[in-house]
């Protein structure tokens, strides 16, 4: 039946409650078909081994809705389960327009902060459809899935609710998009990579505390990236070109970003990095991990020495968005279907560029203007915000064993 032939149809709820056991469905079905009722709604949840199923059906005739009242609650009974039967008209009330998926990150995540998560929902007018989990570790990843009331004002009160009470919550607009193809951009130093790769650079050429310094006044603002970044190459002149192995070597991925890249490519995104660090880092990054993308700042190298400047237009903050931008247009991708994950303010154009901008382990300026942040060191915790569940990754390891 259409939502509108069902609209008035007199109806019952047939609520079962109990320890779950294989055929419990297959049972209350069977049990149903011999009234000729048809089926509306079904919803089912199994929690800690406790079952909670709900099936909307007809009302049969008058005659033998009393038969069908007794035969439920006897076959429950013999399974010791329990049975509520609540009699009414139509379907579920329609869903009010404007729907988001609410992901929510805590590590732990308490009741305190489901309740102050589940208050902001509300007081922006939403309704919580669904609550469902999405992993158990190595933080706890929740779903709500949330009607009426639109996205932006949405990730807005529970961006502000999120800072303060220390969870991280990602809000986006529910729709088919969601699932459809996507790519996925990321910054590689701190984000994709544990390390600043210049630092390692600097460490052999004895000069780390002169770059820190460098990097120091950028951050207070007297140097812009260009100016920061052609400042710390310069101190790396002289050094042999065989120290670019040495750092390839010393690289060391962040904790879940092998499993981020290999599911995202199972699923069949696209995936690239753009990084104010080096080609000479970033391409064999590419190798490595199967990208389809990269693009960084390359150190001229020559007669085997680092001359202590880079070559071709340099990747800074404007650069990366651009990055984005070009490489979305190559994958056939809108930018609406784009992911960025960066952690400094740096990438914030990119971040705001991409139609979801994450915040990786991000400075509190980063975060503030990101459209969601990621406060936890497992990158693959992303996968969460893109609805995909932890079960799902191990599923798909297990296939490729």
């Amino acid at each position: 039946m259409s939502a509108s032939q069902t609209s008035d149809v007199p109806t019952l709820l047939v609520k079962i409650f109990g320890k779950d056991r294989p055929g419990i469905t297959a049972g209350l079905f069977d049990t149903l078909a011999a009234f000729s009722v048809d089926v509306i709604d079904i919803e089912q949840v199994v929690t800690r081994g406790r079952i909670v199923l709900c099936a909307l059906v007809t009302k049969p005739t008058v005659s033998s809705e009393g038969e069908l009242r007794s035969t439920v609650h006897s076959w429950a009974d013999s399974l010791k389960l329990q049975a509520e039967i609540i009699s009414g008209t139509g379907d579920n009330r329609p869903r009010g327009s404007g729907r988001s998926h609410v992901t929510v990150l805590g590590h732990p995540l308490t009741a305190e902060d489901t309740a102050a998560i589940a208050a902001t929902i509300t007081g922006t007018g939403g309704n919580i459809d669904r609550i469902f989990r999405l992993a158990k570790y190595p933080v706890t990843a929740v779903e709500f899935a949330v009607s009426g009331t639109e996205t932006a004002p949405l990730r807005t009160a529970l961006a502000r609710q999120a800072h303060e009470i220390g969870v991280d919550v990602a809000v986006v607009s529910a729709g088919l998009h969601r699932r459809a193809q996507r790519l996925v951009v990321m910054d590689v130093d701190s984000t994709l990579i544990q390390d600043e790769v210049i630092e390692l650079f600097a460490a052999h050429a004895g000069c780390e505390e002169q770059v820190a310094e460098v990097t120091a006044r950028a951050m207070r603002g007297e140097l812009d990236f260009e100016q920061s970044l052609h400042a710390r190459v310069a101190l790396l002149a002289g050094l042999d070109e065989s120290v670019v192995d040495k750092v390839r070597s010393e690289v060391r991925l962040t904790s879940g970003a092998r499993t981020l890249i290999r599911t995202l490519k199972r699923l069949g995104y696209q995936v690239g990095v753009v990084s104010g660090g080096f080609t000479q880092v970033t391409d064999d990054l590419k190798v490595r991990l199967g990208l389809d993308f990269a693009s960084a700042n390359t150190l001229e190298i020559v007669d085997g020495k680092l001359t202590g400047r880079v070559t071709g237009e340099v990747v800074d903050r404007a650069g990366k968005a651009r990055l984005l931008r070009r490489f979305a247009a190559e994958a056939g991708v809108p930018l609406a279907q784009t992911v960025a994950i960066g952690d400094g303010a740096n990438d914030l154009d990119m971040l705001n560029t991409a139609g979801l901008g994450v915040a990786f382990n991000a400075k509190p300026m980063v975060r503030k203007a990101a459209h969601t942040a990621v406060n936890v060191p497992f990158l693959d915790t992303v996968l969460y915000l893109l609805g995909v569940t932890r079960e799902e990754v191990e599923a798909a390891d297990a296939d490729q064993d």
